[in-house]
């Protein structure tokens, strides 16, 4: 779900994370490089069992016909064909800001109900993440767009199906996040190809002010705060008295006593940006069972931040409660010594999140007093501008996404033209409040659940998942069933009339 875009997508979260992770907004290009420097274990991103690595040459641009349209990447994409069956449905992963591998580790669904559709399961990776990236990276980013990415997809399915001899094949496409995001516009986009899309925790209204600016971190807090009010007002406390350390002789060498830090830090923001990452992908991914998405975390890892939280002595204060609740994030296992908070990696590939956030992906975010972190209005355009032309030379088109893929009173729209559409939202998730949580129409569905986070229900199923979960897989699989058929039924009466 830059995350991303995931957590998810931003004025900089995102995934996200994004995804889609997608990226976390606001205060937000340095929260960035907290996401970008945590530590993931190796497992998180390796490539998930009878899964073959391929690569595609993609053209870098596919809507001009200039000379330099014509150069070509190699476009990295996933697939396990072990369940499939000639004629079989194919189901692709819409892939967004970062390695595919990443993805395809953690979107477990696909693979699970691949034996049931005897279906081909393709991976494909977003151009310009990963290994998906033109050579002369400086001098292409204008062509790293949403748009540019749904055709490298369109165009790769079609050769797919070719090269298989299996040209009927039904697409569905799948996504999270960001991913969730081009799923739902692949199937608007190009309903020749994909008959079907599920997409999950997909923020499609997050643009132009169709939702209020303050719903994520309204919904960041009010996670929190249902697992103990105590535990909301002393990550709201802890602000000020973070504050403070920049007021004080010798206040950064306290800080960075307290917070473990491996070098003495340069200034307080990197523990707020620290911290506020910690709180907000926890939420996002508050699963009801252990998992290693944005970091290896417990089950449920919201409350038992706040019973670490709510446990300690009586006198810690409220800037150690949070330290020490943060830590679940950042050192579930206990084995980090230290903390370094001022060396940024990009662990996943996702810088190129950055960019999009500066022309396409605006997403405008405010925050204020009544949640548990320090308010803020909602995006200052000038600022904003100002520092995508210091960054990138560009700047913002906020009004572009929903002028190329709608939003706008979308339930009137696309209950006129649109079907084939599972909008999926966990209600924990602070991308939802972007997301469709009604039925558009009889085709064009949302499944909402109470409890769920960022793309659950993309998760692999687990013995130990509640049955709120179990049950919308379950009609998850169940719409994609009666799409898949009412495709083959459309295909044996043309191919009866012939």
């Amino acid at each position: 779900m830059e995350r991303m875009s995931t957590c998810l997508c931003l004025a900089f979260l995102l995934f996200s994370f994004v995804a889609d992770a997608m990226y976390i907004p606001r205060r937000s290009h340095h929260l960035l490089s907290w996401r970008q420097n945590r530590k993931t274990s190796k497992s998180n991103t390796e490539l998930p069992s009878h899964f073959e690595t391929r690569y595609f040459p993609q053209n870098l641009d596919h809507f001009s016909f200039q000379p330099e349209s014509y150069q070509v990447f190699h476009q990295k994409y996933l697939i396990n064909s072990h369940f499939w069956r000639k004629g079989g449905p194919i189901f692709v992963y819409t892939g967004n800001e970062g390695d595919i591998e990443w993805f395809a580790s953690n979107t477990g669904f696909m693979l699970d109900i691949a034996p049931k559709f005897q279906a081909i399961l393709v991976f494909i990776e977003h151009r310009f993440y990963g290994e998906s990236k033109p050579h002369k990276l400086a001098n292409t980013l204008g062509f790293l767009n949403s748009q540019q990415a749904l055709a490298d997809y369109a165009i790769l399915i079609r050769s797919l199906k070719h090269n298989l001899t299996s040209e009927a094949s039904p697409v569905i496409v799948f996504g999270g996040s960001y991913g969730g995001m081009l799923a739902a516009w692949f199937r608007l986009k190009y309903p020749h190809i994909a008959i079907g899309a599920l997409a999950s925790s997909a923020p499609i209204l997050n643009f132009d002010n169709i939702v209020p600016s303050s719903s994520f971190y309204d919904t960041v807090s009010q996670d929190f705060k249902n697992v103990s009010a105590n535990c909301f007002e002393v990550i709201k406390r802890s602000w000020g008295e973070m504050e403070v350390f920049s007021t004080i002789k010798d206040g950064l060498q306290e800080l960075s006593k307290m917070f473990r830090t491996c070098k003495t830090l340069h200034s307080v923001d990197s523990v707020s940006g620290w911290l506020e990452t910690a709180f907000i992908e926890t939420a996002m991914v508050n699963y009801p069972t252990p998992a290693n998405f944005m970091a290896p975390l417990p089950a449920y890892p919201v409350e038992q931040m706040c019973k670490i939280m709510d446990e300690l002595p009586l006198d810690a204060s409220n800037l150690e409660r949070a330290f020490a609740a943060a830590s679940l994030y950042y050192s579930y296992s206990g084995s980090e010594s230290c903390f370094d908070m001022e060396n940024h990696t990009d662990s996943h590939g996702l810088n190129g999140w950055g960019w999009q956030a500066c022309t396409e992906m605006v997403m405008p975010m405010s925050c204020s007093n009544h949640t548990m972190f320090r308010p803020f209005e909602s995006d200052d355009e000038k600022a904003n501008q100002e520092y995508c032309l210091r960054e990138y030379g560009v700047k913002p088109r906020p009004h572009w996404i929903t002028a190329e893929f709608g939003g706008q009173r979308i339930e009137m729209v696309l209950k006129r033209f649109g079907s084939n559409i599972i909008f999926s939202n966990g209600l924990q998730d602070p991308w939802s409040g972007g997301g469709v949580l009604k039925n558009i129409s009889s085709s064009i569905i949302a499944l909402v659940t109470r409890k769920g986070a960022h793309h659950t229900d993309l998760r692999a199923a687990t013995k130990d998942d509640p049955e709120w979960l179990k049950q919308q897989r379950r009609q998850e699989v169940a719409i994609i069933e009666k799409w898949i058929s009412e495709y083959y039924n459309d295909l044996e009466q043309e191919e009866q009339a012939k």
